[in-house]
């Protein structure tokens, strides 16, 4: 009998560390990433391939550009439609569309912001890219006029590539140019309805030589919304997930695994 359940015993043990061996590893979050003004899904080419290398499903949202709630609807029916956990990850006006869209959305599980606006409640991008000197993109815009009395804003193609991409190959920045998507004046005015990096992690990554966002407006909102990591990019421009995939990459794997 004593050996009996002595075998018992060992099997138990045995059976419980094969069940600690196979056990599944943890659901990896999908990426949805929100493109933001004078771009266009396609600026997150070189991401989704290095994310998609590391096992990631990864969707490249179309953002609309029309203004920030009914951008923000567009991208929370997106993440609605997702059953696993999701980080959202917006660059410069795409920051507050996934600020608002992740409100409401409860497998939303970290915020990245990608040279990216992370408003306050009421605070709009135009106020925050004043907020301190350098910005230079009012000098680089034009715009054209829409029947509903608003403006849709593109930035001159002869001073995309210094004024957006200035450390991206030249024949790449005149592509992007060329396919760049504007957004309507109302919308970079539109004051935020709620600042949900207050309860949810947040991570931001920017460079030194951003003309769009000072880097000294990602400081400040990366340390008033005590980003768990804050990446800068000496030398960059605002379209750093272009010009540096890797690094881009590296801090949303880092959002995404929880660190």
């Amino acid at each position: 009998m004593r050996i009996f359940t002595l075998l018992f015993s060992a099997a138990l043990i045995l059976s419980g560390t094969a069940v600690a061996q196979t056990a599944p590893a943890p659901e990896k979050p999908v990426i949805v990433l929100v493109h933001g003004a004078f771009a266009e899904s396609s600026s997150w080419d070189a991401v989704i391939t290095r994310l998609e290398k590391s096992g990631y499903t990864v969707v490249a949202a179309a953002n609309p550009l029309r203004g920030v709630a009914s951008d923000a609807a567009a991208v929370s029916g997106l993440v609605k439609s997702i059953k696993q956990p999701v980080v959202l990850v917006g660059h410069s006006y795409g920051g507050p569309v996934i600020t608002d869209a992740a409100n409401g959305n409860t497998n939303v599980k970290a915020l990245v912001y990608v040279a990216g606006f992370a408003p306050e409640t009421g605070e709009s991008s135009l106020t925050l890219s004043a907020k301190f000197p350098g910005s230079t993109l009012g000098d680089s815009l034009t715009a054209i006029a829409l029947p509903d009395g608003d403006e849709d804003l593109y930035i001159r193609p002869e001073k995309f590539r210094a004024q957006f991409a200035a450390d991206v190959a030249e024949a790449q920045a005149a592509t992007m140019a060329a396919t760049q998507r504007p957004v309507k004046l109302s919308a970079l005015g539109e004051p935020s309805r709620i600042a949900s990096w207050k309860t949810l992690p947040s991570y931001m990554i920017y460079g030194t030589a951003d003309r769009n966002i000072p880097a000294a407006v990602m400081k400040f909102m990366a340390e008033r919304a005590h980003a768990r990591k804050a990446v800068v990019v000496e030398g960059a421009s605002h379209a750093v997930m272009v010009s540096h995939p890797d690094e881009v990459a590296a801090l949303i794997e880092t959002a995404a695994s929880g660190q």
